[in-house]
This record gives structure tokens, C-alpha cells and sequence, in this order.
């Protein structure tokens, strides 16, 4: 399975930016995607998951009301919707898949991308 994410770039505080997750090569029909992300010098967090199948969505506390994540299932696509960022959301997004129906804030996702970089300037 691979991920390739794609949207990140400058912006500046306020503004917003969609993220863009394209997954390829899956088998499974029963699976979770979500989202995690890195600032610098800062450990890798959760920001939001969800079922294929629409039965559970997640979003990080500090996230919630800002970031919308969807899916197109024609393009098996995720997308993540950012707005009012903040300085604060600057960092490396990655998406990742698990090929269950159950998301975890937890890293224990079965794919990974490699990742696309969002930084919001002040």
C-alpha cells in the first residue's frame, strides 16, 4: 500500500490549506486512514482518523473545529481540512492507513506516507 500526500506549503496565520492523501495498491476492504503530524523538535501526534466506512471519526482535542477530515471513494483519497491555522500547526503531516475498520490515536498504523510539510508564518 503506498500513501502519497500532497497540499502542504506557506501560509500565513489565519488562512487555511487542504491536505491530500491518495492511496494505492490496497486489497483490504475493511480499513482506517487518519492522519498524524510532526513539529520540530516535538514527537509525533495524532490530529484525526476515521473508518472507511464512515462509522468513526477521531480528531485530536486541539484540533477539533478547525480540522475536517473526508474521503472521496472514488479517488481513494483523504483529505484534511485546515483552517485558522495557527504558527503552532506548522509541521510534517503524514497520512497512514491500518487495514482494520477501528482507528487508534495510538502509532500503530500498518502504512505510512511520506509526509508533506505545512508551515504557517505569523
Amino acid at each position: 500500500v503506498q500513501l502519497v500526500e500532497s497540499g502542504g506549503g506557506l501560509v500565513q496565520a489565519g488562512g487555511s490549506l487542504r491536505l491530500s492523501c491518495a492511496a494505492s495498491g490496497r486489497t483490504s476492504s475493511s480499513y482506517a486512514m487518519g492522519w498524524f503530524r510532526q513539529a520540530p523538535g516535538k514527537e509525533r501526534e495524532f490530529v484525526a482518523a476515521f473508518s472507511w466506512s464512515g462509522g468513526m471519526t477521531f480528531y485530536a482535542g486541539g484540533v477539533k473545529g478547525r480540522f475536517t477530515v473526508s474521503r472521496d471513494v472514488a479517488k481513494d483519497t483523504v483529505y484534511l481540512q485546515i483552517d485558522s491555522l495557527k504558527p503552532e500547526d506548522t509541521a510534517v503531516y503524514y497520512c497512514v492507513a491500518r487495514e482494520t475498520e477501528r482507528p487508534t490515536y495510538t502509532d500503530y498504523w500498518d502504512y505510512w506516507g511520506q509526509g508533506t510539510q505545512v508551515t504557517v508564518s505569523s
